[in-house]
């Protein structure tokens, strides 16, 4: 059973950084593309519109830096606390369903990569040969 809790330390954010980078990508993809309705949106729930650009940058580029794996940590550190703003900003008055449920589980992936690292398969074991933040590899080793 080590063995098997070892190895799901080790392959089991893959599937987490794909869905979620990818849903960030499509998310970032189209604020980017629509920046004057990024900035719409954001003054119509009373936030400033500068905040359009980084956002849509964070969701597009983090997206693809968890994908790849590299950076992993960062990455979902920025987006526990960007899926938290949001909740508590924007859709905690909308209730859980059809409000913030989605939110939640985009917070929930990100924090789980934020504990576990990015895994075996990515960037930063591969190729970096080590975490840019070590201590997932030291959690894996004493799992």
């Amino acid at each position: 059973m080590e063995r098997r809790t070892r190895r799901s330390l080790l392959f089991g954010p893959l599937p987490i950084r794909v869905m979620i980078g990818t849903a960030f990508i499509l998310h970032g993809y189209s604020k980017i593309t629509d920046i004057a309705g990024t900035e719409g949106f954001l003054v119509q729930v009373g936030l400033p519109t500068a905040l359009a650009t980084p956002v849509a940058l964070l969701e597009f580029i983090g997206g693809i830096v968890l994908i790849l794996g590299i950076l992993t940590r960062i990455a979902a550190g920025l987006f526990v606390i960007q899926m938290a703003a949001i909740t508590l900003t924007i859709k905690l008055s909308k209730g859980f369903i059809g409000g913030f449920e989605i939110d939640l589980l985009f917070l929930a992936g990100a924090a789980s990569l934020f504990i576990t690292g990015p895994g075996r398969i990515s960037i930063e074991w591969n190729v970096i040969k080590r975490e840019i933040f070590p201590y997932g590899k030291k959690l894996v080793a004493s799992a």
